[in-house]
């Protein structure tokens, strides 16, 4: 008797271990704005091949199904869902959401571009819009010092109203950048993301225009996770791997009962 069946168990572990973390980790962020879920993908391993469909099985027959012996299951990577989360209305003037697909520019500490869907900007003590981190929203837009109120249109245009005026005065334009496939952003934590060659180049430009989303004033997006979701998949994915831990114990048994026994 061989123990490949405790390979292809001790895959399932490594499989369903790996998933209850992508599960932690939308769990962890469910308050954190912009957030977009991730999901599991699994694939099977390479399948032994010890006869061949249609294979001949005599001189005048052939096989028709063969018979292939399946080597576990791998985590074949994590795609993000990339699902409008609700927009929360929090009155701030530089809290802005995106309603529908685009994300906002940042630029990061070595000049290169990130892109988030986290839009609880804010201003530098020069006036300029920024993140939290204090890194530079793109393209580069100041507030003039006396600034008595600020508004961002739909389209991204952002106005203000200074001391003794009544008549706001442009100061600057949001642009939004698109992607063919957005799934393939990476990831580099501080709700930033860089492009890859699978996310292809950003397509950028104005709000609500080539399929971007329009931005909301005022409002934040929120997570995308659904708690109840992320809960019913962490108790199928516990349940599976108890049976994978199962199926070692069984696998361990039968070896030794063939051990002692033939």
């Amino acid at each position: 008797m061989t123990n490949a069946a405790l390979h292809v168990a001790r895959s399932g572990l490594d499989a369903q271990n790996t998933k209850m973390q992508v599960i932690a980790n939308n769990l962890a962020n469910v308050n954190t704005t912009g957030f977009k879920k991730d999901r599991a993908d699994f694939q099977t391993l390479a399948y032994q091949q010890l006869i061949a469909a249609g294979a001949a099985s005599d001189a005048e027959s052939k096989f028709a199904t063969g018979l292939s012996l399946g080597t576990g299951v791998m985590l074949a990577g994590t795609s993000r869902q990339d699902s409008q989360g609700t927009l929360n209305v929090t009155g701030n003037a530089l809290d802005l959401a995106i309603e529908g697909n685009g994300y906002f520019q940042i630029q990061r500490s070595d000049g290169t571009t990130a892109y988030t869907r986290a839009g609880n900007f804010q201003r530098s003590a020069e006036g300029t819009v920024v993140t939290s981190d204090g890194l530079q929203v793109l393209p580069q837009i100041t507030v003039p010092d006396g600034a008595t109120s600020i508004t961002v249109g739909n389209d991204g245009t952002v106005s203000a109203t200074l001391q003794g005026q009544t008549a706001p005065v442009e100061v600057g334009k949001i642009e939004l950048a698109s992607f063919m496939n957005p799934a393939g952003l990476q990831s580099i934590g501080n709700n930033l993301l860089v492009e890859t060659a699978a996310s292809g180049a950003p397509q950028v430009g104005a709000a609500g225009l080539d399929g971007r989303g329009a931005l909301r004033q005022g409002s934040l997006e929120s997570s995308n996770v659904n708690v109840v979701e992320e809960l019913v998949d962490m108790i199928e994915t516990q349940r599976a791997y108890e049976v994978n831990s199962k199926m070692i114990k069984a696998t361990d048994e039968m070896l030794q009962y063939a051990n002692q026994q033939l």
